[in-house]
């Protein structure tokens, strides 16, 4: 499930205008990475709540700049996992 996330997140990415040549597991979504502001940010968690019918705090956004893109997946998963369980 771990690489459907990742896999949604790079098209995602890749929908919205920004290269993923250098995108990794490690790469920080935010500035200092994948170069995200903070409208993009917010588009992403929006497209995966959708997606995988997941919710993020309003007060979550910041936090998200900081994550890893694999950081932001493991964050993802287990908020999939009840609600597929019902």
């Amino acid at each position: 499930m771990i690489d459907e996330i990742r896999q949604f997140v790079l098209e995602s990415l890749t929908d919205m205008n920004y290269s993923i040549d250098d995108i990794d597991d490690d790469a920080v979504l935010g500035p200092a990475g994948a170069d995200l502001e903070s409208l993009a940010l917010a588009e992403l968690a929006v497209r995966v709540e959708d997606h995988f019918a997941v919710k993020f705090d309003d007060d979550e956004g910041e936090m998200l700049a900081g994550m890893t893109v694999g950081e932001f997946c493991r964050t993802v998963l287990p908020r999939i996992q009840p609600a597929s369980a019902h």
